[in-house]
């Protein structure tokens, strides 16, 4: 598996996994596909700024041009202060397979080797068991259900947490 940056030309596969009605269905339904574009082309300035690790998961780096999904870990305000984020999705063809949770794991191990992004939290929808069994297993902390905004929506989800180790 390979984790690489997002980079303009994965529109397809945002519209593959954000427009489409199965894989947004605990994140409030799918999202229009206009606009699509510009939100590729400012998720690419972002990772490529490093402002946020934004990335695409590539199950066989011998086919990059393969995607199986993506994985994000930036900072933002969801109102009661700046926390780190994490939070991924793999197309219903790669589903099943571990995919999520190994880049999931990368990505954390990545951030805690730089010493970067502190405490990791995740948002699954409550209703999304195979998303709330990927923190369990990872070793997150269930704090409780929150009301989380995404997209211009508000959902009803478990917030997860995890500490980098020695803190």
């Amino acid at each position: 598996m390979l984790l690489r940056d997002v980079t303009v030309d994965d529109v397809d596969a945002y519209v593959r996994m954000r427009c489409d009605p199965a894989m947004m269905a605990d994140l409030g339904g799918p999202l229009p596909r206009e606009g699509m574009a510009d939100k590729v082309r400012r998720d690419a300035e972002e990772a490529a700024a490093d402002q946020s690790w934004l990335k695409m998961i590539v199950p066989d780096p011998d086919r990059p041009e393969v995607v199986a999904g993506s994985l994000a870990l930036w900072s933002h305000d969801p109102g009661d202060g700046p926390l780190s984020e994490i939070g991924w999705m793999v197309l219903p063809e790669f589903q099943g397979r571990g995919l999520a949770k190994r880049a999931a794991r990368a990505l954390i191990d990545k951030a805690w080797e730089e010493g970067r992004w502190g405490d990791i939290h995740a948002f699954p929808a409550t209703g999304n068991g195979p998303s709330n069994g990927i923190c369990r297993s990872l070793g997150f902390r269930l704090v409780g259900e929150v009301d989380m905004p995404f997209a211009d929506r508000l959902l009803r989800s478990n917030h997860w947490t995890i500490t980098p180790p020695g803190r």
